[in-house]
């Protein structure tokens, strides 16, 4: 057989690596565009005509956006397009309702009254037949189109209805949109809600160019505006800049300075053929004192008279401020002028209760719900919400308590003492509340399955068998930690729907009341609203005592035995019986350890909370209300009523819930 020779690199292992790629769903940047990225930093131009990305090649306004703008010189008024890519089955179902109803809220027109949408040829645009267009939509297109002096605008409906038709013209299709205008700010703006359809008839997705999103709306936008008003004059413009110089945020000049830093430093220096020349003398001068300004704030570090060095997150450090500056604004116009600490970054771990004295959606173009919270603690916190929150559920006046995130359970702590050798198990747990006399064992056992379960999906305990569980001996620390990686938000919880005012005379278990009866609730300070929940409480004892339902003994108020119980039976009393007069059908008071059977019929909200009626077909009764409920609208539940309580037992699952 003949041997092959076989050459010294012939036989050596040699990589042979590919083209980097990234991995399908990752978040972390491409890797194309974390070297491009760096490249600008460094002060070289990515390739193509003037660092341009190229041209879109897909989606409507590939070619409006080459000609849109081509008259606009330097005195072109400014306007400025917050725009949002929506995909409806990502957003959730909530989605579109919630944003709608947020932008036309109370107090966003010139004297204060709610928003008015409007559309294309109506003033009074209907959302819900919008909503109910749109359910079948793959996406929707959301923009705040915010013009610099929008003030000097006759009317922004007539300017958005332009806008929209020549964007529909670049479009070359027809637009299904609504929009609302804000003149609760500083500059007053308009949102607009667009359909992701086209009006063709044949019902196919509606695709913008990204070059269109990203320049030609905002171009055509300042077009018009130029049209309308009239070029800047250069004391405008002059003005307008002098304006960036002192801002605590991140402005034009600082992205202007960022594009000409080599390695952080920026050369103002003025010589023949430096990359500075072009800009002249005045624009040199607005970015000395600009850098001036930043180095008093710490973002700038002066190396010689013509260099500084930037600070290597100054970008970060002014979108953070610009963001403070704006919840500081918000939260002075919800106070209306009272005199409060304003608390910017409530911590995740302390409780807060007070009234709502606003709401909404942070930054306005994304779905992040918050709440202005005049607390019992004298001072003003500004929360962040849970995504998935609803805002109408949460009145303007009404009291609630934001819970921390960060928190173990006392359950928690319960299974970890019960744990042996790593297991729990509801035997032993059973056992032990039977030796001390607990008067419902089954009861508390499945308390603690539920939020065992719980942590199982959540990947922090496993399920041995039925009634088994194995728990980490570190529990209550990877509770916390998956509670701070959390970036939920604040979870509230409505303590009371009505004013402070309307609960002093109510009928029925008010947030006064349980603040009276329920040790351990935090207690307001004598100051500020906390002054007024006292002052309240205080007359709210005096209406007790006129009901027979509280005594004066000297100095000390003796409230009535199960004070709570009592009044919510006076109330689902009269709510009872008002609707046994409407509907013809017999209201059912609900006893202790009763079990209730119906068809979930409706919900309804009371002073003393949240209650489901439950129709049998012949009769209904009232329960207090669960999330566990919500989704079973029209469905048969069941329920079992255990001293204030309730069991809820749903379909053939028997999902419980307490």
């Amino acid at each position: 057989m003949a041997t092959r020779k076989v050459g010294p690199e012939e036989g050596r292992f040699r990589v042979r690596p590919g083209a980097p790629k990234s991995r399908p769903g990752s978040r972390s940047p491409r890797l194309i565009s974390q070297v491009l990225k760096e490249v600008s930093r460094a002060g070289a131009k990515a390739s193509g005509k003037q660092g341009m990305r190229p041209a879109s090649t897909f989606g409507r306004g590939r070619v409006a956006v080459g000609i849109a703008g081509q008259g606009l010189g330097r005195n072109a008024r400014r306007v400025v397009i917050k725009s949002r890519f929506v995909v409806l089955k990502k957003a959730g179902a909530r989605s579109v309702s919630t944003h709608l109803r947020y932008i036309e809220r109370d107090g966003t027109t010139r004297d204060g009254q709610k928003g008015q949408a409007y559309g294309a040829d109506t003033d009074a645009a209907d959302l819900q037949a919008f909503e109910e267009r749109g359910q079948g939509d793959r996406h929707q297109f959301r923009f705040i189109v915010s013009v610099e002096d929008a003030g000097e605008l006759e009317d922004l409906r007539d300017y958005t209805r332009t806008l929209m038709a020549r964007m529909a013209a670049d479009l070359e299709t027809r637009l299904d949109w609504v929009a609302v205008d804000h003149w609760d700010t500083d500059n007053p703006h308009t949102h607009v809600v667009l359909r992701g359809r086209s009006g063709e008839g044949r019902g196919s997705d509606l695709v913008i160019a990204p070059d269109y999103m990203a320049h030609g709306m905002r171009r055509r936008a300042c077009e018009l505006a130029t049209e309308w008003l009239g070029p800047r004059t250069e004391l405008e413009m002059r003005q307008s800049q002098q304006r960036e110089v002192e801002q605590q945020r991140w402005t034009g000049l600082d992205r202007q300075l960022q594009r000409h830093a080599v390695a952080d430093v920026v050369d103002l220096t003025e010589r023949p053929g430096s990359i500075q020349r072009p800009l002249g003398t005045q624009r040199l001068n607005l970015l000395r004192a600009r850098l001036q300004r930043l180095e008093a704030m710490g973002l700038a570090e002066r190396l010689d008279a013509h260099r500084w060095r930037l600070a290597p997150r100054m970008e970060q450090t002014l979108v953070a401020m610009g963001e403070r500056g704006d919840i500081l604004r918000t939260m002075h116009r919800a106070m209306k002028g009272e005199q409060r600490e304003l608390v910017t970054d409530a911590q995740a771990d302390v409780p807060v209760v007070g009234r709502i004295a606003a709401k909404g959606l942070d930054g306005e173009l994304h779905d992040k719900p918050y709440l202005v919270v005049d607390g019992i603690d004298g001072r003003a916190h500004y929360l962040r919400l849970q995504v998935n929150t609803d805002l109408a559920e949460l009145p303007v006046g009404g009291i609630v308590e934001g819970k921390p995130q960060v928190q173990e359970r006392a359950v928690d702590r319960t299974v970890l003492d019960l744990t042996q050798d790593g297991i729990y198990t509801t035997a032993h747990h059973r056992l032990q509340l039977l030796q001390a006399g607990h008067r419902d064992p089954q009861a508390t056992v499945d308390v603690h399955v539920r939020r065992l379960e719980a942590l199982r999906r959540k990947g922090i305990v496993d399920r041995v068998a039925d009634g088994v569980w194995a728990v980490p001996s570190d529990l209550l620390q990877r509770v916390r930690q998956q509670g701070a990686q959390k970036e939920a938000g604040h979870a509230v919880e409505l303590r009371s729907h009505l004013p402070l005012e309307q609960q002093i005379h109510a009928v029925g278990s008010t947030w006064l009341d349980r603040a009276l009866v329920v040790s351990g609730s935090p207690q307001p300070v004598a100051q500020r609203f906390g002054a007024q929940v006292q002052a309240a409480m205080s007359r709210r004892v005096d209406f007790l005592v006129e009901e027979g339902l509280a005594e004066r003994r000297g100095q000390r108020v003796v409230l009535a035995r199960n004070l709570l119980t009592t009044l919510t039976d006076r109330e689902l009393s009269v709510v009872g019986r008002r609707l046994q007069q409407e509907t013809g059908k017999t209201w059912r008071p609900v006893r202790n350890g009763e079990t209730v059977s119906g068809v979930y019929r409706q919900s309804v909200q009371l002073v003393s909370g949240r209650f489901v009626v439950l129709d049998d077909g012949m009769g209904f009764s009232f329960l207090p209300w669960q999330p566990v409920v919500e989704m079973r609208l029209s469905m048969q539940l069941r329920a079992v009523s255990k001293a204030g309580a309730v069991n809820w037992e749903v379909g053939a699952h028997c999902g419980k819930s307490r």
